[in-house]
């Protein structure tokens, strides 16, 4: 194997034996070997995981920064390295599944961030539509229910953000018998404050009519008593 990939690097026969720079970077960087069988790795930096992590990181930075337009747009750019379920079609041991759960971990991870500068941003509008769909995916994901219920807030949906929060309150019970947390609950109590501020009537005491002798009517005489 390590023969045939070093000949397809060189653009060999796959015959012909492999020898120097490009089979001994093939041994040690490109088919590792490791206990339970072997890890396939590009080198160089150039797939998708380290651009993904590189990304990340500088929108991570740009975050504690406080700067939101170029946290969005890298954290963007590591979003859209994603294309379906990582390993998606591959056998996956118990090793491979904790790696998938970690790149699952750290995409929601950046998801949060990048829904946290849209909203920082003024974008709560463009989001609600997405943010609907990944909270009936990720149904006790509290982060993603939380940007939502703001989104909603914002866009002067409160019954809809109620209606959130309630979801998630059931998912949560019926899948590990908890409340949501402290943050949510704070989140209900603000969305429910606003709407009944906003729904509530107001009272306008009546203002008595003023007299004005234009409006004044004559009573002819002998007609009171």
């Amino acid at each position: 194997m390590r023969s045939l990939i070093a000949a397809a690097l060189r653009g060999a026969d796959p015959a012909e034996p492999a020898t120097g720079w490009a089979e001994r970077r093939t041994a040690d960087a490109i088919l590792v070997s490791q206990p339970g069988g072997y890890r396939l790795d590009t080198g160089g930096g150039a797939h998708d995981v380290w651009q993904f992590e590189r990304a990340a990181g500088a929108g991570y930075r740009a975050m504690e920064a406080g700067d939101l337009a170029r946290a969005a747009l890298r954290l963007g750019e590591a979003l859209a390295l994603w294309r379906g379920e990582p390993y998606a079609g591959v056998a996956a041991g118990p090793r491979l599944r904790r790696e998938i759960e970690r790149l699952e971990t750290s995409r929601l991870s950046v998801l949060d961030q990048w829904m946290e500068a849209q909203l920082g941003l003024g974008r709560h509008a463009e989001l609600v539509s997405e943010l609907s769909g990944l909270v009936a995916r990720y149904r006790t994901n509290e982060p993603l229910h939380a940007h939502y219920m703001v989104a909603l807030l914002r866009c002067g949906q409160h019954d809809e953000a109620l209606t959130a929060y309630e979801r998630l309150r059931v998912a949560l019970k019926g899948e590990s018998g908890m409340e949501p947390s402290a943050r949510l609950r704070r989140l209900q109590r603000s969305v429910l404050a606003v709407r009944n501020t906003t729904v509530r009537p107001l009272y306008r005491p009546r203002v008595p009519a003023q007299y004005s002798p234009a409006r004044a009517r004559l009573v002819p005489a002998g007609s009171v008593g």
